[in-house]
């Protein structure tokens, strides 16, 4: 077998582990833990995992000066992304969050275009409104605009979380292909983790670890090790032999998956509005696709599936460093 078929079997276990992501978040919350406990567990361990296969398998160093940015990037990437991922799902639904997260090809073209100066064609822009649509679609239909801790508000939030996700992916450019994905993962992990911290020790201190069954442990270590160690890793050898393009692709199967798995185990229905949200978000991920002058430097080099623990993925490099 070689190494794109290889590569195509990595990309179709890591949509897996992504799309069952959904629901077994959802099953934890709020019953077993809470948003911010789950996130202080998820965080810690993910951060514990990064630096020390970093610290033991690439020993690598990053300049000092791209601390602050490595900061601002934990900020959004792992502490607001999170946050906002996990409140926003404890209120709406698997099926709901992993349709919103497809938007993510449309706003990192938006953050492109307002950060890097990248240009929006008139058929980007109508992608960008048959996407938006959907979420509206989503957020609005049969509810009111009280938001008050109800389904709406929840998929404002997820909303948010892609947001702040996308942001992060645009950030992240200049250092994607200077240092090594564990290396970047190590020290966003660490940053997000230390600003969640102030937020989530008290609800972490509160945690009745005996109420925690068996079963509950096991979906907890999905999250951590499969989720956030294994796809990532799986990902990362991908990259190696075909076009992030192509991984991107992958990342359009995850609400098929959430949904199968939600109907399933009864966590969520398909309804006609859905139907028609998710075809609205496609159709305005394919138009901006489909646009005569793609975002090729930022998508070949940042786009990875959008996940629950999603971050940015990138080519390997070599510079001079200084901090480990």
């Amino acid at each position: 077998m070689n190494s794109t078929y290889k590569a195509h079997i990595a990309l179709l276990s890591t949509t897996f582990i992504f799309g069952f992501a959904y629901n077994i978040v959802k099953s934890l919350m709020p019953v077993t833990l809470s948003p911010m406990q789950l996130i202080f567990i998820r965080l810690l361990g993910v951060m514990i995992i990064f630096w020390l296969f970093q610290r033991l398998f690439v020993p690598e160093k990053v300049d000092r000066k791209d601390l602050i940015m490595l900061a601002i990037c934990g900020m959004f990437g792992f502490a607001l992304n999170q946050t906002l991922f996990y409140e926003g799902l404890n209120l709406s639904t698997p099926v709901d969050a992993s349709l919103i997260h497809v938007l993510n090809p449309i706003l990192v073209m938006v953050f492109a275009s307002l950060l890097l100066g990248e240009k929006v064609t008139w058929k980007k822009a109508v992608g960008i409104a048959m996407g938006a649509s959907g979420v509206l679609i989503l957020v609005l239909y049969g509810r009111t605009m009280s938001f008050k801790g109800n389904h709406a508000w929840g998929n404002l939030l997820i909303f948010l979380n892609m947001v702040f996700y996308s942001l992060y992916l645009v950030l992240i450019k200049p250092l994607v292909g200077k240092y090594h994905t564990t290396t970047i993962l190590k020290w966003v992990s660490f940053f997000g983790f230390i600003f969640i911290l102030p937020f989530s020790v008290k609800p972490a201190l509160e945690i009745n670890f005996a109420a925690i069954t068996v079963t509950a442990w096991l979906g907890i270590i999905y999250i951590i090790v499969l989720n956030t160690f294994v796809a990532y890793l799986l990902i990362n050898f991908a990259l190696k032999h075909v076009s992030t393009t192509v991984v991107s692709y992958y990342s359009y199967l995850q609400p098929v998956i959430a949904a199968i798995m939600s109907v399933t185990i009864g966590q969520g229905g398909i309804t006609v509005p859905k139907i028609l949200a998710a075809l609205l978000i496609f159709a305005g991920v394919y138009v901006v696709n489909r646009s005569p002058r793609p975002l090729t430097s930022l998508r070949e080099r940042h786009t990875s599936p959008p996940g629950p623990f999603g971050s940015a993925q990138g080519p390997e490099g070599e510079s001079v460093h200084e901090v480990s």
